[in-house]
């Protein structure tokens, strides 16, 4: 029986490290991501309130879920990811809520601008993991189409035809 062959990235020759190098910034804003849309689904109001105060635990779930993958992607790679709320609000890239009850049309647009941070961040890390690992990096891209998808469910509240 042959043994199993890991290939060596081909940039970074550590392996473990680069990819928590680029995984550690998804973790902490889908972890912001969800603890945001949590906070947008309490607080909003007005026009299309169900259909949008529904959606938000549809993002909530969904950045849960991919925080979760991503995280247990480096443990199993013998890393820690640290996820605290402290480092998670120190370093997150994705924009502050307005405090409070906020209409609809509002909650939708800070949410959007949430959903594209996380992208950003996302799709900074499917680019520099192709050298590094591909398994990784398909990880990073089933999460983005999941937020693309959310993020159009969502532009589509206020987009105009």
């Amino acid at each position: 029986m042959q043994e199993a062959r890991i290939p060596a990235a081909q940039g970074d020759m550590n392996r473990p490290s680069g990819v928590a190098q680029y995984l550690s910034p998804v973790v902490q804003d889908l972890v912001a991501l969800h603890v945001n849309a949590k906070q947008a689904h309490w607080h909003v109001r007005g026009a299309n309130f169900i259909g949008v105060h529904e959606f938000l635990d549809t993002v909530v779930a969904n950045a849960q879920a991919g925080a979760d993958e991503v995280a247990e992607r480096i443990v199993a790679l013998g890393l820690p990811i640290d996820s605290r709320i402290a480092t998670v609000a120190a370093r997150t890239t994705t924009p502050e809520l307005s405090p409070g009850f906020q209409q609809s049309d509002v909650t939708v647009r800070e949410m959007v601008a949430q959903l594209d941070a996380t992208l950003a961040t996302i799709y900074r890390a499917i680019e520099g993991l192709e050298e590094i690992d591909p398994v990784s990096q398909d990880i990073a891209i089933a999460i983005a189409q999941q937020l693309d998808k959310d993020r159009w469910f969502l532009h589509s509240h206020i987009a105009e035809a």
